[in-house]
C-alpha cells in the first residue's frame, strides 16, 4: 500500500528536484496534487519549479560537498534529477546508503553522459545506431570525418539541449565544429562524439514509463529542431506498423538496462521501417511539453505516479496536439509578456509561460500549446500562438 504523508510535517513524503526549470516545475505541481513536499534545488534563486514548491534550495549540483550536505539536510524520500548537470558519483555513493534516487542513480550517470549511453545501446544491447568514434583532440576528430564520411555530427559527450552540436559538412568544417563542441559542454576542454549523418525521414520522441504495473508508452511524438534544440513538437506523429513496433522493441530494451520507475524521453531516428537510437533521458523530456494539451495524463503526472509506485492504466491521447516554443533573446532582467490576448485569440490554445527571471543571449521563456482536427491545425494553431507572444524587457 502506497502511503504520502503530509507536507511541512515530519512524516512527509519529501521529493527533492535537482534542477528547477520548466520541465521541473510541471513535476513539482503534479507532486503537490498527491501532497508530497518539494524542495526545489537549483543554481540561482527564483527558478521556474522554486516558484511552486514548498521550499527551495540554491547551490552548485555540479559540486560533490555540496550536494551531499544538502541531501543529508533534506533526507528526501525521493531524489529526482531534472537536469544532467550533477555530481552523479555522489548520487551513486547515496544511493548506496538508501537514498532513493529516481530512476536510479546508474541511469542517472549513464545518460548524463553521450559515451556511456551509446555504448550500452550500441555495445552491450545490439540496438541499431549511426556509425560513431569519440574523440579526445582535433586530429582524432580528422580522423573521425575520414573513417565515417560527410555530413558528419559533432557533440560534446558532456552537454544536452543541442549544446555545443554542430554538422561538418566537410573536412574544412572540422576545426570549427571541434571548436563548437569546446565552448559548449559541461567541461573546459572535453571529450567529443563523431556521429556518421543518418539520413532519415523524420526524428520522434516516444516517452516510455516503467511503473509498478509494467511498461508503458506514450503516442510518437514528432519534432523539429534547430541548432539541436527543440523548437515545436506534435502528437501523434504517424509511424508505419512495423517501424512502430520497431520503436517500441527498442524503447523497451534500452529502458529495461536502465532500470528504475519513472518516464524516459527516447529519440529515435526513423526512415522507411528502419528505426536509429539515438539518445535517451531518464525525465520528462521538452518535446514532451505537448502532452500537456494530447494526454489525458502528462509525462509530469505519468512521471510522478510512476515514481510513487502508483498505477498506471491505459495512457489516452484526448486529440492531436502540438506545442511551440517561445523564445526570449537579448539581455533581458524581469521580463515582461505581451500579446497574450492575441496568442489566445484562436480555440484550443493554451500558454505556459515558464517565469524565468532573466534572459541572456536566447533562452525558451514558454511554450504555447494547441489542439486540433489534425496535426497540421495544431501546429499552425501553436506556431501562430507563439509568435504573437513578445517577450521584452522589464520596466524598473
Amino acid at each position: 500500500m502506497v502511503k504520502i504523508g503530509t507536507p511541512g510535517t515530519p512524516n512527509a513524503t519529501r521529493l527533492l528536484l535537482l534542477g528547477s526549470g520548466e520541465l521541473g516545475k510541471e513535476v513539482a505541481i503534479e507532486a503537490q496534487r498527491l501532497g508530497v513536499e518539494v524542495v526545489a534545488c537549483d543554481s540561482y534563486e527564483g527558478a521556474p519549479a522554486m516558484q511552486v514548491a514548498h521550499r527551495s534550495r540554491v547551490f552548485d549540483m555540479t559540486d560533490p560537498e555540496a550536494l551531499e550536505a544538502v541531501l543529508r539536510e533534506e533526507r528526501p524520500t525521493l531524489v529526482v534529477p531534472e537536469v544532467e548537470a550533477i555530481a552523479t558519483d555522489v548520487l551513486l555513493r547515496m544511493e548506496a546508503q538508501r537514498f532513493r534516487v529516481v530512476p536510479t542513480a546508474r541511469a542517472t550517470r549513464l545518460t548524463m553522459d553521450r559515451e556511456g549511453i551509446r555504448r550500452l545501446a550500441a555495445e552491450e544491447l545490439g540496438l541499431l545506431t549511426s556509425g560513431y568514434r569519440f574523440c579526445d583532440t582535433l586530429a582524432e576528430l580528422e580522423a573521425a570525418g575520414e573513417a565515417l564520411g560527410f555530413p558528419l555530427v559533432v557533440k560534446p559527450v558532456m552537454s544536452s539541449s543541442g549544446k555545443g552540436q554542430s554538422l561538418a559538412h566537410g573536412p574544412e568544417e572540422i576545426e570549427a565544429a571541434w571548436d563548437h563542441a569546446q565552448g559548449a559542454g559541461r567541461v573546459a576542454k572535453g571529450r567529443v562524439i563523431a556521429e556518421a549523418f543518418v539520413d532519415f525521414d523524420y526524428e520522434i520522441t516516444l516517452l516510455t514509463v516503467r511503473h509498478v504495473g509494467g511498461t508503458s508508452f506514450c503516442a510518437p511524438i514528432g519534432h523539429r529542431q534547430e541548432g539541436g534544440d527543440y523548437q515545436e513538437s506534435w502528437q501523434p506523429h504517424p509511424m508505419a506498423p512495423a517501424a512502430h513496433a520497431e520503436a517500441l522493441k527498442m524503447a523497451k530494451t534500452i529502458t529495461d538496462a536502465l532500470g528504475g520507475w519513472g518516464i524516459f524521453g527516447v529519440e529515435l531516428f526513423v526512415k522507411g521501417e528502419t528505426v536509429w537510437f539515438s539518445e535517451v533521458s531518464p525525465r520528462p523530456h521538452d518535446t514532451g511539453l505537448v502532452t500537456l494539451a494530447g494526454q489525458d495524463l502528462s509525462e509530469f503526472a505519468l512521471h510522478v505516479r510512476a515514481i510513487l509506485g502508483l498505477p498506471v492504466h491505459g495512457i489516452r491521447q484526448t486529440g492531436p496536439a502540438a506545442s511551440a516554443v517561445i523564445l526570449g533573446h537579448g539581455d533581458l532582467d524581469a521580463p515582461v509578456y505581451g500579446g497574450l490576448d492575441a496568442a489566445l485569440a484562436e480555440p484550443d490554445t493554451e500558454l505556459r509561460l515558464f517565469g524565468k527571471p532573466r534572459v541572456r543571449g536566447y533562452r525558451r521563456m514558454g511554450v504555447a500549446l494547441a489542439r486540433g482536427e489534425n496535426v497540421d491545425v495544431a501546429r499552425e494553431r501553436a506556431r501562430a500562438a507563439a509568435a504573437a507572444v513578445t517577450v521584452e524587457e522589464g520596466e524598473g
